[in-house]
C-alpha cells in the first residue's frame, strides 16, 4: 500500500457575530436579547472546513491565542491527534465552559475539512445509519404571550413536526395554564415536551409533573438543576410512567456524562456538539449511551447535528431550536429545511454542506 502524503492545515481564522433576537426571550432561569455565534474556518489541501459554537466572544480570543498555534501545521486528516493536543493545552485553564466550547468549534471544523478533502458528506465519513433525523420544535419562551406561544406551536405542527417543546419554570401556576393551552393548541397526536431549565425545587418539580400528567407531557427537561444529580434521580424514580427526565445540555466533558448516567439521573441524555468538545466529544457520549442502553438527544444547533445524528445509533431526535434555526438560516447557505418532521443531510455537498454568507454575516460582526 502506498504511503499517503500528509496534508497540513494551512491556516485557521475565527470570527464572532452577535445576532439580536426577534424580541426579548426568557426561560425558567435566564433571559436574553441576543445570541453570539463563534465561527472557525480551517484551510488545508486547497479545501476549507467550517465549525462553530454559540458562546461568548472570549471563546474567539481563546481560539486565536491558544488553539490556532496548536492546530495550524498539523495533519488535516488526523482529527483525533489535534483534538488531544487541544485538550492537553487547556489543562491549567479549566476544561469546562469557554475552553470546551472553543475546542468544539475547532473540532467540528476539523471534521468538516476532513470530509471535504475526501469530497464526501460528513455523514458518510462518520458512517450513515439512517436517512433522516427526527426533530422536535423548541421555543415556547416563558415571556411569550398565549397568542405567541400558540402561534409558534401551531406553526411547527403545520410543518409536520410531531414533537414540540416549551419553556416553563418561572411561575408554577402560570406554567400549568400554559401547558394546558399548549395541549389544546397542538391536539392529542403531537408529543408535548417541557423544559424548566432547573427553575423548580425538587418537591415543586414533582408536583408539577403530576399536574402535567393530565396533559400527556412526555418529556420533563431539567426539572431541577442539572448539577443536582440526586434530585434528578429522585424525580425520575417518582414521575408518571409515560414521562421522561432529560438533561445533559451543560455537559462539557465525558466525565460529566459518566457521572450523570452513573447516578441514574436521566431517562434520555442530551449533549451538544457546540459544548462537549465537538463531534469527537459527542461520539464519546454516544458510546456511553450505547453501552448503557440510554436514549440520546442532541441539544440546539440543528444544522450542526444533522450529519452526526444520522450516524449515531442511540440518537432519538434533535432539537430544532427557534433561535438557532433563525441564525443558521441567516448566515449559512446549505441549511436544510424540515421534511415531514425530520432533517435530512445534503448528500450532494461535501462536509457539513454549509457555506458562510460573508456579506450577511458581516452585518453582525464583532
Amino acid at each position: 500500500m502506498k504511503r499517503r502524503d500528509r496534508v497540513l492545515i494551512d491556516d485557521l481564522s475565527v470570527s464572532a457575530y452577535t445576532i439580536p433576537t426577534e424580541s426579548l426571550e426568557a426561560d425558567g432561569t435566564y433571559e436574553w436579547d441576543r445570541t453570539t455565534i463563534v465561527i472557525v474556518q480551517l484551510t488545508g489541501g486547497g479545501k476549507q472546513g467550517v465549525g462553530y459554537t454559540y458562546a461568548d466572544t472570549a471563546t474567539a480570543k481563546l481560539i486565536e491565542d491558544r488553539l490556532k498555534p496548536i492546530v495550524v501545521g498539523r495533519d488535516a486528516l488526523s482529527v483525533q491527534g489535534a483534538w488531544l493536543a487541544m485538550m492537553r493545552s487547556i489543562r491549567n485553564l479549566g476544561r469546562s465552559g469557554v475552553c470546551a466550547m472553543a475546542i468544539s468549534a475547532v473540532d467540528t471544523a476539523l471534521w468538516d475539512l476532513k470530509a471535504r478533502m475526501f469530497d464526501l458528506p460528513l455523514v458518510t465519513l462518520f458512517g450513515q445509519i439512517r436517512d433522516e433525523l427526527p426533530i422536535y420544535g423548541s421555543g415556547g419562551f416563558t415571556n411569550y404571550s398565549d397568542e405567541q406561544l400558540e402561534k409558534q406551536l401551531r406553526g411547527w405542527v403545520e410543518e409536520g413536526i410531531s414533537r414540540v417543546k416549551m419553556k416553563i419554570g418561572r411561575d408554577a401556576k402560570s406554567d400549568r395554564q400554559r401547558v394546558a393551552s399548549a395541549r389544546k393548541t397542538i391536539g392529542v397526536d403531537v408529543e408535548l415536551f417541557v423544559d424548566a431549565n432547573g427553575g423548580y425545587s425538587r418537591k415543586e418539580a414533582l408536583a408539577q409533573a403530576y399536574a402535567f400528567e393530565q396533559f400527556d407531557v412526555r418529556w420533563f427537561e431539567e426539572p431541577v438543576s442539572s448539577d443536582d444529580l440526586e434530585g434528578l434521580r429522585l424525580i425520575r424514580d417518582d414521575l408518571p410512567a409515560r414521562m421522561e427526565v432529560a438533561a445533559g445540555e451543560y455537559g462539557y466533558d465525558i466525565d460529566y456524562f459518566q457521572r450523570m448516567l452513573g447516578a441514574g439521573s436521566v431517562d434520555v441524555l442530551q449533549a451538544d456538539a457546540t459544548r462537549c468538545c465537538g463531534f469527537t466529544g459527542f461520539l464519546q457520549v454516544a458510546a456511553l449511551c450505547d453501552a448503557q442502553h440510554i436514549p440520546f438527544s442532541s441539544h440546539c444547533a440543528p444544522a450542526l447535528h444533522v450529519h452526526i445524528g444520522c450516524a449515531t445509533p442511540s440518537l432519538r431526535h434533535a432539537e430544532y431550536f427557534h433561535d438557532h434555526v433563525r441564525i443558521e438560516r441567516l448566515i449559512f447557505e446549505g441549511v436544510m429545511n424540515p421534511v415531514a418532521g425530520t432533517l435530512r443531510p445534503e448528500l450532494e455537498r461535501p462536509g457539513l454542506g454549509l457555506t458562510l454568507k460573508r456579506a450577511e454575516a458581516q452585518k453582525f460582526a464583532i
